[in-house]
């Protein structure tokens, strides 16, 4: 496996805006598995967004774990951005 292929790492991020709940973490993984999130995102045409720090935090969360409110403004950045994208489509 490439040193960059090793190094990446990708998390995915799901939210229902019904049941007032925060968000939660539904995939995270590096190397192979980060690889297969993205992919899958883009097959399903679900914007990316690119930030290496808010990735790290959440790869240390536990799957179907709710975004903690320390993470609030980084995630509430990231589905203001997937809004715009859909927005523009």
């Amino acid at each position: 496996m490439s040193e960059t292929r090793k190094n990446k790492k990708a998390a995915a991020l799901s939210y229902d805006m019904k049941t007032n709940m925060p968000p939660k973490l539904t995939a995270s993984g590096k190397g192979y598995v980060a690889e297969n999130i993205l992919d899958k995102a883009k097959k399903h045409n679900i914007p990316i967004q690119e930030d290496q720090t808010l990735v790290e935090l959440l790869s240390q969360m536990n799957i179907n774990e709710n975004i903690p409110e320390e993470l609030y403004q980084a995630v509430a950045e990231v589905f203001a951005y997937i809004y715009q994208v859909d927005k523009k489509l």
